[in-house]
């Protein structure tokens, strides 16, 4: 037995049961509903084929060569689901919620499954992400210098029960030239803004939403325009620590990679830097002074800070200088400050 739903009530029924995407492996791996599981009804060749076919000789022909293609691999795609999927009830998309769903949910009906088929497909799905981007939150956006710690805050404020919303764990980068040592690729575009979405549904929008303040792109991918005008203009909790502090903080994070990383993460600041900058902070690299590096570095990258928050429309402003190194405690200060502001 096989439905069409609605895009809402879709995402209601995929809290308890699973969804399988039957769009080819190329379609998924640029961008899915979380957590679907993959079994595509054709390969990426053979989607270009039938597409090919459907605009040459129309959609009659396009039918005949997709029987062809896969009038042999049918007991392939159940036994997959078999081996993938507990129960038997289903949820399944392809692009427009057109003929690769309603086949796949066709097929499966035949063994057992209820099958709901998302109408307008993984299509509407995408816009559904696009709009809800616009929901009002109450953000609380943790500003402060380079190097204060910010991201290890958001953590523990999140340890002691508060919702955060962590967009670099999100995207696999920590946001400045150097955010990409260390970490795994970054996803595409439209997956990060699926599971950015994914994250945001399950918050309690009533409820303060504690986020990092980011620039507009992190890494090679970009904050949705309305959450980021969203973070600009909401409350803002700046912390401040003493540079000493970020000093070490810096360095800790970064001298355990190798110089020419650096040196190449520093000459992509050249333009900014100026070229005596850039010279001395790669000579501090090179004689392993990283100290003194980051120091040379904090300077170019606290005056642009600066800049940016004068620009910005802030909500509100509360500044919380920190001096214990205690994470837990610390994240306890923001919490009570925020608590004034909400």
């Amino acid at each position: 037995m096989q439905q069409p739903i609605e895009i809402s009530e879709f995402l209601s029924k995929r809290i308890f049961l699973p969804v399988i995407d039957v769009r080819s492996p190329g379609e998924f791996s640029k961008g899915h509903i979380p957590r679907a599981v993959n079994i595509p009804l054709f390969s990426d060749d053979e989607r270009a084929k039938v597409g090919k076919y459907y605009i040459q000789k129309g959609r009659e022909e396009a039918m005949f060569l997709a029987l062809q293609l896969i009038g042999q691999k049918l007991e392939d795609k159940v036994r997959q689901l078999k081996e993938k999927i507990p129960g038997n009830k289903i949820l399944i998309y392809c692009w427009r919620g057109g003929m690769r769903s309603n086949s796949m949910a066709w097929l499966f009906s035949l063994f057992g499954y209820e099958a709901y088929v998302l109408s307008g497909g993984y299509k509407s799905f995408r816009k559904y992400v696009k709009e809800s981007f616009s929901t009002k939150a109450k953000l609380v956006v943790i500003s402060g210098m380079t190097g204060s710690g910010k991201t290890e805050l958001l953590e523990y404020i999140n340890l002691k029960g508060h919702q955060i919303l962590n967009l670099e764990k999100l995207a696999n980068h920590k946001g400045s030239v150097f955010g990409g040592l260390g970490m795994s690729d970054q996803p595409s575009i439209e997956q990060f803004e699926n599971t950015l979405f994914d994250y945001l549904s399950s918050f309690d929008f009533n409820k303060p939403i504690f986020i990092e303040d980011e620039s507009l792109n992190i890494g090679r991918l970009q904050i949705p325009r309305e959450l980021y005008d969203q973070m600009q203009q909401a409350n803002v909790i700046e912390i401040q620590r003493d540079k000493a502090f970020r000093i070490a903080k810096l360095v800790m994070g970064y001298a355990q990679f190798d110089n020419e990383l650096l040196k190449q993460c520093i000459y992509k600041l050249e333009k900014r830097l100026g070229n005596e900058n850039t010279k001395n902070i790669v000579i501090e690299i090179e004689n392993k002074n990283y100290n003194k590096a980051a120091e040379l570095l904090l300077n170019y990258y606290d005056k642009a800070y600066q800049m940016v928050m004068d620009k910005r429309a802030i909500g509100s402003l509360e500044k919380c200088f920190l001096e214990s190194d205690d994470l837990n405690f610390n994240a306890g200060q923001i919490i009570n400050i925020s608590g004034s502001i909400y």
